[in-house]
C-alpha cells in the first residue's frame, strides 16, 4: 500500500512540480506574498472540500493581495496532495486545502506524516454526517440495511473515499456496533460517491449534511440515519443511528472538519499573514452566508486553538477506531 502511494505521489509531484516550481523566485517572508499562491485540494472537483475551499480562496485573495490558484490533486485518501505540499519549500506558497483524513494517516499506515507535520492556517468548521441511500433504495431504514448485510455479508456495497475517509471510519463503527460487513468501493470525492449512488453502483454511503442535503430535499436520495446524538436542525425528521442501535453511542458525536494548512518550518510571519487573510475571508458576510446555507458549523480556529482542535480530534477518533477493532 505504501509503495503504491509513494509511486502515485512521485508521478504527481513530477507532473505538477514541473508546471509550478520552475523558475520560482526565492521566498521573502517580510513581504509575503510576492507572487501567486497555490491551493492544493486533497479531493476531486465537486466534493465537499472542493465546494468549501474555492469560494473561500476567492474571497481570501482580496485580503492577501495575491491570486490563489486552486487545483484538485485527488488520490490515495488525500495523501497525494498531502505529500506534494509537504515536499514543497516551506515558504507559504503551497497550501494544503484538506479535511480530517491526514490526522489518521499514521494510525492507518498510510503515511509517516500527519497533521503534526503541518501548521494550520485556519480550521474552517465541522460537519455532521449521515447514512444516505437512493430514493428508490429497498432500504427504508438503517435496520433494514444492517439486516441485509448480516444476512449476506459482503454483498451490500458501501461507497467510500478510501481507507481513513469518512465513510470508511463510520463503516468501521457500524461493523463494530452491529457485526455487519460491507463490500467497500472507493471513489475520489463526495461528488463521485453521490454520482455512483445515483447510478446504482453502490447501495449506500456516509456523507456530511452539506454534501447530500440538496439531493435529500429534492427527493432523489434519502438520509436514513444521522451519526449524531441530537437531530440536526437541517434534518430534524431523520432518525438517529443510536435510536435503532444504542451501541453507536460510544462513538458519537462524531463528524468531519476542513481546514487550510502549510508545512512545518514556514516562517511565522507568513503563517500570520495567511491566517489573517483566510480568517477575514471566512468571517466575511458572504462566506458566512455560504456556510449557513451548507449547514457547516463555523469554527474559525487559528494558531494554538487550531492545533489543539486537530490533536483532540485525532486522539478521540483513533481511540474510537481502536475500540471498534478497525486498527487490528
Amino acid at each position: 500500500m505504501k509503495k503504491k502511494i509513494l509511486a502515485l505521489f512521485f508521478v504527481a509531484s513530477i507532473a505538477v512540480g514541473a508546471a509550478w516550481g520552475r523558475g520560482a523566485p526565492a521566498a521573502d517572508p517580510e513581504n509575503f506574498p510576492t507572487r501567486s499562491v497555490n491551493g492544493i485540494i486533497q479531493w476531486g472537483a465537486g466534493g465537499g472540500t472542493d465546494l468549501l475551499m474555492r469560494p473561500l480562496a476567492s474571497i481570501a485573495e482580496g485580503y492577501l493581495g495575491a491570486s490563489i490558484v486552486v487545483r484538485n490533486m485527488p488520490g490515495a485518501t488525500g495523501s497525494i496532495a498531502f505529500h506534494y505540499v509537504y515536499d514543497q519549500p516551506a515558504d507559504g506558497y503551497n497550501l494544503l486545502m484538506g479535511a480530517e483524513n491526514p490526522a489518521l494517516y499514521t494510525a492507518l499506515g498510510i503515511s509517516n506524516l500527519t497533521y503534526e507535520d503541518f501548521e494550520p492556517i485556519l480550521i474552517i468548521g465541522d460537519e455532521s454526517v449521515g447514512i444516505i441511500v437512493r430514493a428508490d433504495s429497498p432500504f427504508q431504514t438503517l435496520t433494514q440495511l444492517i439486516n441485509a448485510a448480516l444476512a449476506s455479508p459482503g454483498t451490500v456495497t458501501l461507497g467510500t473515499s478510501g481507507r481513513g475517509g469518512v465513510p470508511w471510519v463510520v463503516g468501521a463503527f457500524i461493523t463494530s456496533a452491529t457485526g455487519a460487513v460491507f463490500n467497500q468501493i472507493p471513489y475520489e470525492s463526495d461528488g463521485a460517491i453521490l454520482a455512483a449512488l445515483m447510478a446504482g453502483e453502490i447501495d449506500f454511503s456516509v456523507v456530511a449534511i452539506p454534501a447530500g442535503l440538496e439531493s435529500h430535499l429534492a427527493g432523489t436520495m434519502r438520509y436514513i440515519a444521522m451519526m449524531t446524538t441530537t437531530p440536526p436542525p437541517a434534518l430534524p425528521d431523520v432518525p438517529l443511528a443510536i435510536t435503532e442501535f444504542p451501541a453507536f453511542e460510544r462513538y458519537l458525536p462524531w463528524g468531519m472538519f476542513r481546514g487550510v494548512f502549510v508545512r512545518n518550518g514556514t516562517d511565522q510571519r507568513v503563517i500570520d499573514r495567511l491566517s489573517a487573510a483566510f480568517l477575514s475571508a471566512a468571517q466575511s458576510p458572504a462566506y458566512q452566508e455560504f456556510l449557513a446555507t451548507r449547514h457547516v458549523n463555523f469554527l474559525g480556529y487559528t494558531g494554538a486553538q487550531a492545533r489543539a482542535y486537530v490533536r483532540n480530534w485525532q486522539l478521540s477518533t483513533v481511540g474510537a477506531l481502536e475500540s471498534s477493532g478497525a486498527l487490528d
